[in-house]
């Protein structure tokens, strides 16, 4: 497959928001506005009562779960946008919603994140007005984005290639000496580098993942979800068979798979500040 382009008051509730198609959903709290929300007061209140968490848009080409479905629905009005806070015991849902000549903002909590796992997918049309809304276009295939300089994609009808470069203050260290270390000291430092490699891709997902919109069925949560990227993820023998070469691998594959439509998705980082996402067509 080829890729296929097209070229306010606060109100707290004890109450709960229902349509008669949805099974109600209690409200957290209410913003209102007499008009449209400017982009700072919008995420000014999102990083409220979000305490500075992650939150991540919803996609309604996405899959859905149906906690956060029953909650659209809930709403009685289609919301202009959703996002969801998944970083805490009940997930966080907000909708900003039409609302005569202004905008309602709204949020609930949760009981869970409920779709079940799926394959991975990619949607065969994209356009790059919605996937690259948040990049600047600067060459034909080329985008960069409009807040981070150093996070760039190139697109072609073969692939799609994200870059970030962050370079880091010190270098991640790497032990020439791993094959003499004892199971226990072995087990350990694996740990160790798994940690740093999980960390390094929750990054590569805000930047790549987050930063687009439109290109995966996955929702930018599920991909922070042990059931649904562990099956691609690298495993703890992958990683303890890199140190035990006692060198740097350059970069190490994070995550690997093939789609659907057998793409292939691969997210690597060198451990130094710089990271790619590479999607390439069979």
């Amino acid at each position: 497959m080829k890729f296929r382009f097209f070229a306010l008051s606060l109100l707290l509730l004890a109450s709960a928001c229902f349509a008669a198609s949805a099974k109600p959903v209690p409200v957290l709290a209410k913003f209102s506005s007499p008009k449209p929300f400017s982009g700072e007061r919008l995420f000014f209140v999102l990083d409220s009562l979000g305490e500075g968490g992650n939150w991540m848009e919803w996609d309604p080409k996405g899959i859905k779960d149906p906690s956060v479905a029953n909650a659209i629905s809930s709403l009685g009005a289609k919301p202009e946008m959703v996002w969801i806070l998944s970083e805490r015991k009940m997930p966080l849902f907000a909708a900003l919603v039409a609302q005569g000549a202004g905008e309602l903002l709204v949020f609930c909590e949760l009981s869970a994140l409920d779709a079940k796992p799926e394959p991975l997918k990619l949607n065969e049309v994209m356009d790059p007005n919605v996937v690259f809304r948040d990049y600047r276009q600067v060459s034909p295939n080329e985008f960069v984005h409009r807040d981070k300089e150093n996070l760039r994609v190139m697109a072609t009808e073969q692939r799609i290639r994200f870059a970030y470069v962050n370079p880091d203050k010190e270098p991640l260290k790497f032990d020439a000496n791993f094959s003499t270390k004892t199971i226990v000291e072995k087990k350990a430092l694996v740990r160790e580098y798994m940690d740093f490699l999980k960390y390094e891709y929750s990054l590569m997902l805000r930047a790549f993942v987050q930063s687009t919109h439109g290109i995966f069925n996955w929702q930018p949560w599920h991909w922070y979800m042990p059931e649904w990227y562990s099956k691609s993820f690298i495993k703890d023998d992958e990683l303890e068979a890199i140190l035990a070469a006692g060198k740097s691998p350059g970069f190490f594959t994070v995550f690997k798979a093939k789609t659907v439509g057998g793409e292939l998705v691969v997210f690597r980082a060198n451990g130094n500040g710089f990271a790619e996402l590479v999607i390439t067509t069979p």
